[in-house]
């Protein structure tokens, strides 16, 4: 089991909690002496995706790049994470089918607290008529509807989503339960 190669494959609006959510789970993973990647949706625009715009057609591209990656890295039995917002749910249906073993997570908070959190300054941008087809306000984002797993980031710690997600792994069989708290552990097998 520790060789088996999977993505979790996280989506949500701007702010949301992706990429802090990515760092606390590659951190865990590497603790346990798991190989990790994350291609985070910004990194990837900046280096596999460059050029490229926010059409419908090119964020489908950008999607397809990274579930390309992903692909190769979860069958060579790494631990991939996607943190890109990923708008439609078409293309992450084909990120899915490319992938295999792959686990959305939704990371669902609310535009406003999204707006409030405004870690890159983007939603300012946005209200300052600087940013056109941003999604959430003026493009579209549709809400995975069969997620493995929602995360509500605006009602959870990072410590609560993350071992929630954990649990997800370990109940998928991605991962032993030795990934999990040892109070999670401890409850898991009482059961």
């Amino acid at each position: 089991m520790a060789n088996t190669g999977f993505t979790i494959w996280f989506t949500g609006l701007s702010g949301a909690g992706k990429s802090t959510l990515s760092e606390a789970v590659q951190q865990r993973l590497n603790a346990y002496g798991r190989n990790v990647e994350i291609l985070d949706g910004d990194v990837v625009r900046t280096h596999l995706s460059k050029g490229l715009g926010f059409s419908r057609e090119d964020r489908d591209t950008n999607i397809k790049r990274i579930a390309f990656v992903c692909s190769l890295l979860t069958r060579n039995g790494v631990a991939c994470i996607s943190a890109a917002i990923a708008p439609y749910r078409e293309a992450r249906d084909w990120a899915r089918n490319e992938i295999g073993n792959f686990v959305e997570v939704y990371v669902k908070c609310p535009i406003e607290v999204c707006r409030e959190r405004d870690v890159k300054g983007l939603y300012k941008l946005v209200d300052e008529g600087k940013i056109k087809n941003f999604t959430g306000v003026d493009d579209p984002y549709e809400e995975p509807e069969n997620p493995e797993l929602v995360v509500e980031t605006n009602k959870e710690t990072i410590d609560e989503s993350v071992n929630r997600i954990f649990a997800k792994l370990v109940e998928l069989g991605y991962l032993d339960s030795e990934f999990l708290p040892q109070d999670a552990q401890a409850s898991s097998s009482r059961a």
